[in-house]
């Protein structure tokens, strides 16, 4: 007999505050390559773990609006079509997601397995973890709501933890109920835990029938079923998307699955998984799970180190020389570079709030900003100029928009532009330019089947993103004036 389908429901939500200056809200850490995979982004890594499992179907994903763009990019990467993107108009965390998950999943009557999954985790052995979700399947064929616990390693107060109803024979990978869910303990109470083998770290990992988790849902968290439902009843297809209706998702309360379900079901069940997993959730925690040089160092990049011990060093853009240092954090952006103990890089989200309250670009944004069309970089600034540099993906176009406020002049050193002007059209290749007055309706595009790159200088009293006028637009940003 086959099995039931298998649908992955991948979280791509969240920020990575802890990985700051590498993660940004504009370009979260689920979509860097890391944890020593330099192809494939942690999304990627999350999706392809999964081939080998019987029965998988393609995946269901759940990201913000802003993020949508990167999530199909990197789903196309990989040759992977999803079945639906969901665009949260809002954060509401992960009960609210799995609702809408569920909801769509068991329409027309059909009800398959729903594996939850956070796009940010990395998994180091990659056959113990689908074994793990093997044994998790026979238990969620039987209508329990199964959990993935982490065998502990070490005494941890920064994660929460399970407790089983019985101690787990040397961690075997079999199934026990849940007695209970423990957040964050003191060091006491976690060395405890540590001993005793019925606890296990929390993962947020998840496996269940579609309908048995909506029935749970139903029952303890009915208001989350009713906003979902009809923020699913008004949603709006947009493109690949699948955009939910922002008002009524709005009103939906803001709850995680563990607190809304989890804790109070009688149906919850703890699968012991031991695969090598974290949640990459500071600095100091991707140096644990890197390999390192013969002095313990994670070296990531251009850098150069002499003398120096247990240092995660990165350089994405210029060369990082170590000398002399022990246990130091140093990663290196375009725009910022943190230099932090490592034992401390998880206080690294106390700067990040620092500068969101100071409103400084950094804490946010990156120089380099992805856009669906390709990506521009902020070169060089100041209060009446600006520039930058634009890549278009090769057939790819911008909007046909206008300016208020600036001006800009264009000069292609890469590929070949098609440019619009006031409805006349001019073929530009490399080294040609041209010019954009304030006012006038343009659009670029790139007819070639290479990258087009091209230089930008703003010049006006307002430089901001906002100064855009649309009227058309292959990417339906009408409505959103944020969006280049």
């Amino acid at each position: 007999m086959s099995k039931r389908p298998l649908v992955p429901v991948i979280l791509c939500g969240g920020t990575g505050t802890r990985l700051w200056p590498l993660s940004r809200a504009s370009y979260p850490k689920q979509f860097w390559a890391l944890g020593g995979n330099q192809t494939n982004t942690l999304l990627q890594q999350t999706q392809k773990r999964l081939k080998g499992l019987k029965s998988i179907e393609d995946p269901l994903l759940i990201c913000h609006e802003d993020h949508r763009f990167i999530v199909a990019e990197q789903m196309r990467q990989i040759n992977v079509t999803p079945q639906t993107i969901f665009l949260e108009p809002i954060g509401r965390n992960t009960a609210p997601a799995i609702t809408v998950a569920a909801l769509q999943a068991t329409e027309g009557g059909k009800d398959p397995l729903l594996l939850v999954l956070s796009a940010d985790h990395l998994i180091k052995y990659e056959n113990q973890f689908r074994q793990s979700i093997e044994t998790g399947r026979i238990y969620a064929e039987e209508g329990r709501l199964v959990t993935f616990g982490i065998i502990p390693t070490a005494p941890e107060t920064g994660y929460g933890y399970i407790e089983a109803q019985e101690s787990f024979d040397n961690f075997e990978s079999k199934a026990m109920p849940i007695v209970r869910f423990v957040e964050k303990p003191n060091q006491a109470t976690a060395e405890k835990f540590l001993n005793e083998k019925r606890f296990t770290w929390n993962s947020g990992m998840f496996l269940f029938k579609a309908s048995a988790i909506l029935s749970e849902l139903e029952r303890l968290a009915p208001e989350i079923v009713s906003s979902c439902r009809a923020a699913l009843e008004n949603e709006m297809t947009d493109l690949d998307f699948l955009r939910l209706e922002r008002e009524s998702f709005a009103n939906c309360p803001n709850m995680a699955i563990d607190v809304a379900v989890m804790e109070k079901t009688k149906l919850g069940t703890v699968v012991p998984l031991d695969a090598g997993w974290s949640d990459v959730g500071s600095w100091g925690a991707l140096w644990e799970t890197e390999d390192k040089d013969s002095q313990g160092n994670v070296l990531q990049g251009r850098v150069i180190t002499e003398k120096s011990q247990n240092c995660y060093l990165r350089s994405e853009h210029r060369l990082v020389v170590g000398l002399g240092i022990e246990n130091l954090v140093v990663v290196e952006t375009d725009d910022a570079v943190l230099i932090a103990n490592r034992n401390q890089s998880q206080d690294v989200k106390n700067i990040v709030k620092q500068l969101e309250q100071s409103r400084s670009r950094e804490g946010k944004a990156h120089r380099k900003i992805y856009r669906p069309w390709g990506f521009y970089t902020n070169v060089v600034e100041d209060s009446r100029w600006q520039v930058k540099r634009i890549v278009v993906k090769p057939g790819e176009s911008l909007s046909l928009q206008l300016h208020h406020h600036r001006a800009e002049h264009w000069v292609v050193v890469k590929g070949t532009a098609l440019v619009e002007r006031d409805g006349e059209k001019q073929l530009l290749g490399e080294n040609e330019s041209t010019f954009i007055p304030l006012g006038c309706k343009h659009r670029l595009t790139n007819p070639g089947k290479m990258s087009m790159e091209l230089i930008e200088i703003q010049s006006g009293a307002y430089l901001g993103e906002d100064d855009i006028i649309r009227f058309e637009d292959r990417y339906k940003r009408i409505n959103n004036l944020t969006l280049k």
